[in-house]
């Protein structure tokens, strides 16, 4: 729904003419969150996504260049749970009145398993000494991605009410290809027996996945990619896998596969395809295309 500057009217060739406002400038460090913006916000924002598919969001770190697109930004959308450690950065930089949503702070958090590996202090990941580190990989339960999509419209309707209509249908009707994804989801998994569904990645960014579809996860690296895996963790991740036989490793779209690559070869195990671990890629820029690439990929692995 376009909007209308309340009391504007010009006369042009003896008639009114209202000029229609501007869309709402959103900036997006975040290429899920960008989508969720746009699918709500429909032609009443004008998104600027700064993370894009394909960028490892861990390692990112916004360019001078990058901070000018704040200017004039009304709505700053940040995925949260401390996985960009440059928020006060971006909030002393964002114009005055803006708004710093960082929705990932508003859902439901996991935190990272006990034991195994080290999930401490990762680079992005902060905690207090004694806190568990929070995952931040939210996006990986569809039941989360949906309570984004109500955080991003409520956060879009009062910016500008006169649109709320609008913005309840379009969340609305993305809400319901969400459930459609879900449903999906849950029908493929059921293909795999509850013993064979134990999934072996790069780094732990799978858990809300776990926890929705009855997996077990095994994490070579931590939280981060950041985090390197030491050879303790390596040789332990291989005894395992000889031990319960495990199909398929996997490895992600962002790293450098070489230590999958060894452990496959050291337990003749098989690479069970890349997944999209931390966002949306180049080949799968939307969430659902992730989403079914990735499911379609770790059951065509492990049955």
């Amino acid at each position: 729904m376009r909007r209308f500057f309340p009391g504007l009217v010009a006369v042009l060739l003896g008639g009114a003419t209202l000029f229609a406002a501007e869309p709402i400038r959103v900036v997006s460090f975040s290429a899920l969150l960008s989508e969720v913006a746009r699918e709500v916000g429909g032609d009443a924002v004008d998104v600027v996504g700064l993370v894009k598919p394909g960028v490892d969001p861990h390692g990112y770190q916004p360019t001078p260049v990058d901070l000018k697109t704040l200017a004039g930004a009304r709505l700053v959308l940040i995925s949260g749970k401390h996985l960009e450690p440059y928020v006060d950065k971006v909030a002393r930089v964002a114009p005055a009145g803006s708004v710093i949503l960082s929705v990932g702070d508003r859902l439901p958090s996991l935190d990272a398993p006990e034991g195994g590996h080290d999930h401490g202090h990762a680079h992005g990941h902060g905690h207090a000494e004694g806190e568990s580190a929070v995952d931040p990989h939210w996006w990986h339960s569809v039941a989360q991605m949906r309570r984004a999509v109500v955080v991003v419209r409520d956060a879009l309707t009062a910016l500008a009410p006169e649109d709320k209509a609008q913005f309840a249908k379009n969340a609305a009707g993305y809400l319901a290809r969400l459930a459609v994804l879900d449903k999906w989801i849950r029908q493929q998994v059921a293909l795999l027996p509850r013993d064979q569904r134990r999934l072996v990645t790069s780094h732990d960014a799978f858990q809300y996945f776990a926890r929705d579809y009855g997996f077990q996860i095994e994490a070579i690296e931590g939280l981060s990619t950041e985090q390197e895996a030491s050879a303790g963790r390596v040789q332990e991740l291989m005894a395992l896998i000889r031990k319960e036989g495990v199909k398929a490793v996997f490895f992600e779209d962002t790293l450098n596969p070489k230590v999958t690559t060894e452990i496959t070869r050291e337990t003749g195990t098989r690479v069970g395809g890349m997944l999209y671990a931390d966002g949306p890629g180049a080949a799968e820029p939307t969430y659902e295309q992730m989403q079914r690439h990735n499911v379609t990929t770790i059951v065509e692995a492990l049955r």
